[in-house]
C-alpha cells in the first residue's frame, strides 16, 4: 500500500513538471526571436500550446489535487500560459516591427500584457458551465495570424487595442474542449483549423494567402458562437431562492 502511495505521488509530481515545461518552451521561443527565427518561435509556442491541451487531463488522472494539496497546480498551468499566450507572443510582434515603432507600440504592448494579468486574475476567469469571462489570452494566435499576413503596424495595433477592450466585456467565450454546447462541431472544425495553423506555421514566412484567410473561418465561427450561447445563457433567468 505504501509503495502504490509513494507511486501515485511521484505521478503527481511528474504532472506538475510536465505543466511547468511550458515555461522552458517560452524561453526557447525567445531566444529563437531574438535569433530572427520567428519561425522556430512558433514552432516551440506549438510544443506549448500542446502541453497545455493535454496537461489538465493528466492533472485530473493522476488526481493531483487530492495527492499533492500543498501545491497549487492551476496556478502554475496559469503562469505558464501567461508567459506562452501572453509574454512571448507580444514579444514576437514587437521585435519583428509588427507593432508601431516608440511609445504607441510600446502602449500597445503594455496594454495586451496588463489586460491579460487582470484577465488571469479574475475569479470568474473560467464559470462553473465551461466559459472564458471576456476575450481569453489567445494572443498567441493574434500573432501568428499578424506574422502571416503582415498588415501595417498601425492595424496591428488597432487590432490588438480591440481585443484588449474585448478583455473587460464580460462576454463569455466558449472553452473548446470543456463547453458541452456545439462542442463536437467546435472540436472538429478546431482540429482541421489546428492542422491549417501548422501548416501555415511550418511555411512561415510565406504560408500560402488562401490558407491563411480560409483558416480565419474558424476564429468566426468561434467568435460568433460564443456570442450567439453568452446571450442565450443571459436571457435564462437565475433559479427562485428559496
Amino acid at each position: 500500500m505504501g509503495r502504490a502511495r509513494g507511486a501515485s505521488l511521484v505521478t503527481a509530481w511528474l504532472v506538475h513538471a510536465f505543466t511547468a515545461t511550458g515555461a522552458v518552451l517560452a524561453y526557447l521561443a525567445l531566444e529563437a526571436t531574438i535569433s530572427g527565427d520567428t519561425r522556430q518561435a512558433f514552432l516551440w509556442l506549438v510544443v506549448a500550446t500542446l502541453v497545455d491541451a493535454v496537461d489538465g487531463a493528466l492533472a485530473r488522472l493522476a488526481r493531483v489535487k487530492e495527492r499533492t494539496p500543498q501545491f497549487n497546480g492551476a496556478r502554475l498551468d496559469d503562469i505558464v500560459d501567461y508567459l506562452t499566450f501572453v509574454f512571448v507572443p507580444v514579444f514576437i510582434l514587437r521585435h519583428d516591427g509588427l507593432l508601431p515603432a516608440g511609445g504607441v507600440g510600446l502602449a500597445v504592448a503594455a496594454a495586451v500584457l496588463l489586460s491579460s494579468a487582470y484577465g488571469f486574475s479574475r475569479e470568474d476567469a473560467k464559470t462553473a458551465d465551461h466559459f472564458f469571462t471576456g476575450f481569453p489570452s489567445y494572443w498567441n494566435i493574434v500573432a501568428v495570424y499578424m506574422v502571416a499576413i503582415q498588415l501595417s503596424p498601425l492595424v496591428n495595433a488597432a487590432i490588438l487595442c480591440g481585443l484588449v477592450a474585448l478583455v473587460f466585456v464580460p462576454i463569455g467565450y466558449i472553452y473548446p474542449s470543456r463547453t458541452p454546447r456545439w462542442q463536437a462541431a467546435t472540436i472538429a472544425l478546431g482540429a482541421l483549423w489546428s492542422a491549417a495553423m501548422a501548416v501555415v506555421i511550418v511555411m512561415l514566412p510565406n504560408p500560402p494567402a488562401w490558407l491563411v484567410l480560409g483558416s480565419l473561418l474558424y476564429p468566426a465561427y468561434y467568435f460568433g458562437v460564443s456570442f450567439v450561447l453568452h446571450f442565450q445563457r443571459a436571457s435564462i433567468p437565475p433559479p427562485a431562492e428559496r
